[in-house]
């Protein structure tokens, strides 16, 4: 049985491990102490590391690390919130936590990396030697899998429960199961060095969505031509990938 790191026991990385639980030795990381105890519970081999800014905090070496076929990294690096000097001590801190690791790596990006504006975005557009922390990982590690992901959703984490200022533009959502799935193809076919966005192939306008969770119609909702669409094609053709849930507006219901 392979055995599969998650560095990060979030939202996120919760649910890819226990998607991942009956397929793969399980491992991961958590910054709480008070999370430890509950992961271990669940069967899942679990240690402390908190990445940040103070060199004088960097965690040791993961023991487990030369074990492991595959490590997830899901901890989030913002760009538009912290400063480069912070992110690199912080990416520092997380090189040297894995060590020399020449096996499968994932990094969880964020399609927050394209610009703001109306267009398509696909990956070739933006490389990651454009993106300071998809650089530096890079560098470190250049067989690592860069994923690109959309606004994660899934359980109770619907737009409707969010406060949305906006509701005339596209969602460039993900289901957390599609992001698991993309993530067990690309091991299955021993997938290195690409870049991929991950978002649902369906962009429905935000007040469609928050119609479709609360069971209302969405009659008369037009779409303007100056919409942001972060495209998954590539994703979709070369590894011949099916979205679980292509709609985000039937999230709700699965």
């Amino acid at each position: 049985m392979k055995k599969v790191g998650i560095i990060g026991y979030g939202w996120l990385g919760s649910r890819i491990s226990r998607n991942f639980a009956e397929s793969f030795e399980m491992h991961a990381t958590t910054t709480s102490p008070q999370k430890l105890k509950n992961i271990r519970s669940e069967g899942i081999q679990a240690d402390l590391a908190v990445f940040n800014e103070d060199e004088k905090q960097f965690p040791d070496p993961w023991n487990i690390a030369p074990e492991l076929d595959v490590i997830i990294i899901t901890v989030p690096f913002s760009e538009r919130r912290t400063s480069k000097e912070i992110l690199q001590k912080k990416l520092s801190s997380l090189i040297s936590f894995i060590g020399k690791f020449e096996k499968q790596l994932f990094f969880m990006s964020t399609t927050s990396v394209y610009p703001d504006e109306p267009g398509i975005f696909k990956e070739e557009m933006l490389p990651s030697e454009n993106i300071f922390t998809e650089n530096k990982i890079k560098e470190a590690f250049p067989q690592i899998n860069i994923l690109r992901l959309g606004g994660l959703m899934g359980d109770s984490r619907l737009l409707k429960n969010f406060n949305i200022s906006d509701l005339s533009g596209v969602v460039n959502h993900v289901h957390y199961e599609d992001v698991s799935a993309v993530i067990l193809k690309m091991i299955e076919k021993d997938v290195r060095g690409k870049v991929y966005n991950v978002v649902a192939p369906l962009h429905p306008l935000k007040q469609e969505v928050i119609a479709a969770q609360n069971n209302q119609h969405s009659d008369d909702m037009q779409y303007n031509n100056k919409e942001r669409i972060i495209s998954s094609e590539k994703l979709i053709t070369e590894l011949d990938f099916t979205f679980i849930h292509p709609d985000p507006k039937n999230f709700h219901l699965d």
